[in-house]
Order: C-alpha cells, then structure tokens, then sequence
C-alpha cells in the first residue's frame, strides 16, 4: 500500500512524500484506506541524516585508494519511511551500491622511431 507522508523541514516548511508502507503505529489523519495520510516523527533534513554516515564512508574510502580515480561515482537506492527516517534501500537482505571510478590519464606521447641505422 502508499500513503503519503508529511516531513516537516527544518525551515518550518513541509515535503509531501508517496511512500510504500505496510508498517502500522503512524500518525495518521484522513478518511479511508485510499487517502492514508501520514505525518513522519522527525523533519526531512534529520531523515536524510541518517545515511550520512554510510554515504561519507563509501566515498571516503573510495577517495583513500592508493591509485586515486579522477572522478568517483556512487549511486543507491535511498527509501524514506515516516518512522525510522532515511535508510539505504536493498533489494534483498544486503544493501547495494553501485560505484563507477574513472581515471583520465593523460596520453602518452607515441615512442619516437629510432634513428640509429645499425
């Protein structure tokens, strides 16, 4: 099922999020199943939060290779849920991360022919 879900903002605003939840205990307001409505307990910037720690590793590590890449990458799946936050999403009992490390090497010259008639 969805519903929608309010994360107020540290700014006093609020962000509407469809989210899928199948969890009970939220805070919920509204008619029916159709209009489920939901307001998340903590704000949207403190949800997000909670995957930095993960995220700054990835990348951190990442960074500290010996052969340090030009460019690093790192995509996931980020799910929000009205109570515990952010998390890292998984499609199966582990999460996943998909990392692209790029190098630009620049082009070495061509070996120049050798001139030496032996």
């Amino acid at each position: 099922m969805t519903r929608l879900v309010e994360f107020p903002t540290d700014s006093g605003g609020t962000v509407l999020l469809e989210v899928s939840d199948n969890t009970g205990g939220l805070v919920t307001r509204g008619g029916g199943q159709a209009g489920m409505f939901a307001r998340a307990q903590q704000t949207f910037e403190r949800a997000l939060r909670n995957i930095r720690p993960a995220v700054q590793g990835v990348i951190e590590e990442l960074l500290d290779l010996p052969n340090k890449p030009d460019e690093v990458s790192v995509k996931f799946g980020l799910d929000l849920h009205a109570e515990a936050g952010a998390f890292i999403a998984a499609a199966s009992t582990s999460s996943n991360f998909t990392v692209t490390l790029t190098w630009r090497r620049p082009k070495q010259p061509p070996e120049a022919p050798d001139d030496d008639p032996d």
